[in-house]
């Protein structure tokens, strides 16, 4: 379960909250553009329509976690475990993707343009080259 502490940190704008456990926590419309989550637990964490642009997000652990309309264009996912994570309609553009795990993950209107996700595990289990 999260640390309040570190909820409270987050959503007061926060922007070092690197290998916190923000996990289950609510952080829908949060603005963290950013700040660097690396190394953090976020797993079931509800960040719909949260503003992740720029941050660092590598080795995060967001299984599970709802990004619904998330704004993560140009963050660096790089590592990430986004196992079963809904990223519906979700702004990857320009996003570091590069080994994260995308197992079960929804995509469905995400924007991956310009995306790099290379060695990537796909919804489907399959590694993009």
């Amino acid at each position: 379960m999260a640390d309040q502490d570190s909820v409270g940190r987050a959503l007061g704008g926060a922007k070092n909250l690197s290998g916190d456990d923000l996990s289950g926590a609510d952080l829908s419309g949060a603005d963290l553009t950013g700040a660097d989550l690396s190394d953090a637990d976020l797993s079931g964490a509800d960040l719909n329509h949260a503003n992740l642009k720029h941050a660092f997000l590598f080795d995060a652990n967001l299984s599970g976690a709802d990004l619904t309309g998330a704004d993560l264009s140009h963050a660096d996912l790089s590592g990430v475990n986004l196992d079963d994570a809904d990223l519906t309609g979700a702004n990857l553009s320009g996003a570091d993707l590069i080994g994260a795990n995308l197992t079960g993950a929804d995509l469905k209107h995400a924007d991956l343009k310009r995306a790099d996700l290379t060695g990537a595990t796909m919804p489907d289990g399959s590694i993009h080259k």
